[in-house]
Formats: C-alpha cells, structure tokens, sequence
C-alpha cells in the first residue's frame, strides 16, 4: 500500500541543498533534487529551502498539504563556529563571598581564539547580589553598551537556585535583547563547563534565530502545513521553537544527519557510517542500533553539548595523491576541489592523450609532491575516486562512477613511475588512503567494544565508493555502499524522529526523582509534536556521578511501515545466528511479539562455563538488542509486575561495590524498553511499571534479564 503523503528532509551544505521526498508509509525514496545554497540571497538559504522544496513537489506531483513531515539540517550554525561569525556575548556573572572569584574568572572566554587571529567577543560584567534588581539593570546596561547583543548569565549551582540567571532573563527581555541562562542548556554541575556551552549557544543566537523565522515564514506561505523540524546534533530532530532557544543543538548536525540515514534505511545494528565527500570522511559507529553519542569540544574544551561522536579523517573521494622516492607517500588531505583541478578520471578519453606525469604544490602551504597529469585536455589531479574506478571499485549508477577505461589511462603514467602496472598504482593509492580510515574505524571499534568481525562497514556521501569498499577488502569485513548513498543526509533528515535527552544530578536519586526525570523528557518530544503511543524512553543512572539521564525519542506519526522489504523468519534465523557465530541449526527462537524475534544459543567455554546468549530481531531484519547471556521470560502486562520483581530480585548482586541490579530490557507492543542503565531495584522495578501502564492485561510482555558481573 503506498500514500500520497510525504516526509521531506532538506540538508542546507555549504555549496548545494538537497532535499528529498519518502513516501510516508513505506520510506521510500520517491524523489530527490538539487539547487544551490543561497548564502547571498536577501532571504539566505531560506531561499534555498523554499526553491529545493518547489522542485521536489513538482518532481513527485504532490501538493504542500501532502507534506506530512518536514524538517531541515544545516551547516550554518558550524560554519558560523568555524568561520568566527558571531554575535558579541554579554557575560553576566552572578554570586558574591567566596565562589565570585570563580565566575569572575569565566571573563577569560573573551581571550580564547575562536578563530587563528580573532578573539571570542565577548564582555563581563558582575553581580554581587541577585536579587538587587538595580544592580542586575546596570549589568545588563553595561555589556549592552559593550556591544552584546545577546546576554548569558550564569551561577555557581544555578540548575539546584536559578533564580538569579531568570532574574537576568526578566531585564535582558525588557531591553529587547535575546538571553541564555546557564540552567536552561544543561541541568549538570560544572560552572566553566556550563557557561561555556551557554556561551557559544548565545553566539549563535541571532543568526539562527533570523533563518529560523524567515524559513518558517517561507515554508508557512509555501502552503505546507506540517511543523517544521530542525535536524540535532545526536541524531533526532527538535521543533523550531526548541531550536531557538538551543541552536547550539545543531552544530555538527550534518554528519549526524547521515547515520540517522543509515539507521533508518540501511538497518544497520552493529557497524561502522563512513560519510565520504570530496575531501574528507566522517566516521561513527552504530552499536546494538544505537547512535554513539559523547560530549562534544567547543572553544578547545569539552562542554555539555550531547554530540555524535564523529571522527574526521582528512581522506575523500576528490583527495590527491603524493609521491616521492618512487612510490605513493600519501593521500590527502588535500582536495582536487580546493586545488582548483577537475578529476582525470572525469576527462573524455581525448584529452588525456599525450599524459605525462608532474607535480604540484596546490597551495603555498603545500609540499610539492602532489601528482597531475597534464594532458592534451589540461591540468587533471589523480585521486582516489580514479584510483577506486580504474579498480572497477565503483558500480555503474554511482554518484562517481566514471569510464574505467579512462580511469586507467588517467594512472598509466603514475604506474610508470612507480614500476608498476596500473592496478598496482591503484592499489597504492586506494592502499594509502583507507589506511588513515582504517586506523581511525578500529579505534572507535575499541573504544566502543564493538567485535570488528561482526560490524559491518557502511558507505555514504558522493565518495563512498573511493573508501568503503577497498577498506572493507582489505579488513575482510563485510561492506557496502548505501543506497541512495549521495543524498543519505537527507534521507536521515526525513526519516529522523524527535529527539530529547534531560541530565540532572541528583545524588542519592530515588524512586521518584528517576520516573520525574523520566517523565520530563517524555513530555518534550511530546510537546515536539511526537506521537505519545510511540515514545520511548532509555533511563540511565550514574551512581558515580549521581547522574540521571533520559533519551526520550518518537516519531512526529504513527508509521505503519509497509515497506517493500520485511524480513522474512529464514532471513531473521540467518542474521540472528551470524551474529551469535553459531550456525543455524544451533539457533533457538526463545519467543515472539508482533515485532521482534528473540532468538537464543548456548556456549560452552573453557574455565567460563555455560553462557546463553540472545538476540532480539526486528521485522525489518535489524538486530536490535544483543545480550551476552540473558534469561528470557515471557508473562503478561497483568502478570508481569510480580514476575519481574521475583526475576529482579533472583538476579540482583550484592557486594562491597553496592546494590547491581540485573539489566533489564522489556519487549511490549512495538517498543523496546531498555531500562539497562539502572542499577538500584526499587526504582528499576518502578520504571518497567511505568512502560506497562495503560496496556491491555492480556497483552504479552517479554523479559530480558542480564545479571552483571
């Protein structure tokens, strides 16, 4: 069954904007366009968003009330960071004694270099008593005068009293000026740390706030009806209204945007996004279906900006090659792009008549050992997307396939020089390349204690078949280019759901204080427009820290998914048992809902004893939960309540360390309740009824239980 609704993803690059149109229900891509970013049009790239938007409904014949989802990401708040275009911040500090030392000490942001040569601007001024409303006014006036055009104040303990920041907010609002406070971007304590994050948020303010009334104006008058999104850093998307008040969320929202692709509609649940461009490769790691997610750097330190954890290796399809002594030195990180040469393996036949071989020095920076051919047609760079094509490495239909024929030609006077054919200068080029990659993939591999045997290496962006596929040849994994692989960002755009993650402190956390954390950030992607039947909600509790965490996320609709592929139980028996590294016939389906599998084997290891380890298998053939030995039980939503807490207890640990309580993950409906970040019982117990509540008495309920060690 298909739909005449739509969900649109648009993603704003630097030099294009694509945008691309999937069928509602079954997410397939129906349709997909290209126009420049219009950095310089009176509107800026709201123009861009608006134009990309026309074509595609054109292109797919749907009209705006079709549009059941829309939501854009962008490079602009990046750019903004990494081009030092920001506003002026007005840093007010706040708190007399002892601890004004400490905040008078964050007026040293204003010395840190945003950029080589430019200094972060910014201007202080201080508060000794809060709730001296004068003197809260003449500190408002005073970096006003300064030059701030926005206002950030901040407090040592403000997320426990914040009323001295909301006291700052009351007259930055009266004078017209937009404001953070420091409580409002993160509920965690670390005063430098948290003023940071509110720093660079403010800095960005203006900007974003000016695109997001102009696109949301745009889209309005469009016709388009549906509530525009905005893509986030860590892979979900938030409302617009949420983005102004935390545009920081969308910085480094591009390569995010990509493994949300990936996620969605390359069912990846154990392995590795390579994000491929002309000169460079962000790289992520998906572990058990999940995201992996750390605090990212700003302004040279850590801050409590929740980010994807994207590695970047200065490697891409457009990369140069270098040669010296006789043999390839190295590829990259300079770019064909910015050398200002087209690729050889793009040139007619013709033209690389008469080929011989030079080097260059693309910029003055540069050492002087990149190779070109010059030729009858001109000056063309060897790079690895040549290389990739003389190999026959790109199928026909990629986005950089090119004629192998000429590829080779393009390398024959570098296989000269090397002593070699022209499949071994490939080789060395494609060699030298994925090896920087490479390096780079184990480690988050490691980092992650993801098993290399079993990740699978997944190719996106116009250059994914210059590095994914060597790589995986040379590793032995398995790999593949996405589908689509080009305008994957913008399909992770489309595909995204709602997102909110909500951090308190709170030591000693009870029972209570873990389902209000909990239900606050169900409620905001609630209130984001997330459909309240498709929430879920992952709980995490830090005894170290005295950390709360919850990641609530949600889709904006229902979605029956219809798609064209449903994996069927030969095909989900087969991914189950290749992830467990047993062969079939060894594999046992332990229990069944209407959307997951569970499937289970048994182990025997030397001096280890018997482990029974599980799997959970979606419909769609994604593995999404992966146990190391687990107990599987089945009950009841009426039953499950007593159950769970005779299975909690059996299984709950008691030691010098404390109280570990088993990590538990409940299968009820179509959602997974993974409440494995709990350590405590009472309140573990408290959570799963939590996810129960509201469900039929007959429904089933299935139980995962994972003692710790």
């Amino acid at each position: 069954m298909t739909t005449h609704r739509i969900r649109v993803g648009i993603d704003v690059g630097g030099t294009f904007t694509d945008a691309v149109a999937v069928d509602a229900t079954t997410l397939a891509l129906v349709g997909q366009v290209k126009v420049p970013t219009s950095h310089h049009h009176e509107d800026g790239v709201a123009h861009g968003i608006v134009e990309a938007l026309d074509r595609l409904l054109e292109q797919t014949g749907n009209s705006p009330e079709d549009v059941s989802f829309l939501a854009h990401g962008t490079t602009q708040a990046t750019n903004a960071l990494l081009e030092g275009d920001v506003a002026t911040v007005g840093l007010v500090g706040l708190g007399g004694g002892a601890g004004a030392a400490f905040t008078k000490r964050l007026s040293a942001l204003g010395k840190v270099e945003i950029v080589p040569g430019k200094k972060f601007p910014l201007v202080y001024a201080h508060v000794a008593d809060p709730d001296d409303r004068a003197a809260v006014e003449r500190a408002v006036d005073e970096v006003i005068r300064g030059g701030a055009q926005v206002v950030v104040a901040t407090q040592p303990f403000s997320v426990d009293r914040p009323e001295g920041e909301d006291a700052v907010r009351e007259v930055a609002a009266t004078r017209g000026v937009p404001m953070t406070a420091a409580h409002d971007i993160t509920s965690l304590y670390g005063l430098h740390k948290r003023t940071r994050t509110a720093v660079v948020n403010a800095a960005i303010l203006p900007k974003m706030f000016a695109t997001a009334d102009l696109v949301d104006a745009s889209i309005t008058k469009a016709g388009v009806t549906a509530p525009l999104m905005v893509m986030r850093c860590d892979g979900g998307v938030m409302s617009l209204d949420e983005m102004r008040r935390r545009p920081l969320l969308t910085v480094l929202s591009g390569p995010a945007a990509g493994v949300a692709g990936a996620l969605m509609q390359e069912r990846v649940s154990e392995g590795v996004f390579l994000e491929t461009g002309g000169t460079s490769t962000d790289i992520s790691v998906v572990r058990r279906g999940k995201v992996a997610v750390t605090h990212a750097t700003l302004l040279g330190k850590g801050s409590y900006l929740s980010a994807l954890d994207v590695r970047t290796v200065g490697v891409g399809g457009g990369s140069m090659v270098r040669v010296a002594g006789g043999k390839v030195t190295g590829v990259g990180p300079r770019s064909a792009h910015i050398a200002g040469l087209p690729y050889a393996c793009f040139a007619d036949a013709a033209d690389l008549e008469e080929a011989t071989l030079a080097t260059v020095q693309p910029t003055p920076d540069d050492s002087a050992d990149h190779v070109v051919v010059d030729a009858r047609g001109g000056r063309y760079a060897l790079t690895m997307t040549c290389a990739a094509n003389a190999l026959g490495r790109v199928p026909e239909g990629d986005f950089a396939h090119a004629d192998p024929a000429v590829a080779r030609a393009a390398l024959a006077p570098l296989a000269a020089a090397l002593g070699t054919d022209v499949d071994g200068a490939a080789t060395q080029i494609l060699d030298a390349g994925v090896a920087q990659v490479g390096a780079v993939v184990d480690a988050l591999l490691s980092d992650y204690h993801v098993e290399k045997d079993t990740a699978i290496l997944v190719g996106g962006g116009g250059g994914a078949a210059s590095v994914t596929p060597h790589l995986a040849a040379v590793t032995g994994q398995e790999g593949r280019i996405a589908l689509h692989s080009e305008v994957i960002s913008p399909i992770g755009v489309a595909l995204a759901l709602v997102r909110e993650q909500v951090e308190r402190i709170i030591p000693g956390a009870g029972q209570e204080d873990i389902l209000g954390v909990r239900a606050e950030a169900e409620r905001a992607v609630i209130a984001q427009g997330a459909s309240a039947d498709a929430v879920e909600v992952e709980v995490t509790v830090d005894p170290q820290t005295n950390t709360v965490r919850a990641i609530a996320t949600g889709a904006t609709e229902l979605r029956t998914q219809d798609r064209a592929h449903r994996a069927d139980d030969a095909e989900r028996l087969g991914l189950a048992a290749k992830s467990l590294k047993v062969p079939e016939n060894e594999v046992r389906t332990l229990a069944r809902t209407g959307a997951y599998t569970v499937y289970g084997a048994e182990q025997r290891r030397r001096f280890r004893g018997v482990r029974h380890p599980v799997r959970v298998v979606d419909a769609d053939g994604v593995v999404r939960v992966h146990a190391a030995d687990a107990r599987v039980e089945i009950s009841t939503v009426g039953s499950a309540p007593q159950a769970l807490a005779t299975l909690v207890d059996a299984a709950t640990a008691y030691g010098d360390g404390g109280v570990r309580a088993p990590a538990l993950r409940l299968l009820v409906g179509s959602r997974i309740a993974d409440l494995s970040g709990v350590l405590d019982p009472q309140p573990l117990l408290a959570l799963a009824r939590t996810e129960l509540e509201g469900r039929p008495a007959d429904e089933a309920v299935v139980a995962l239980v994972e003692e710790r060690s």
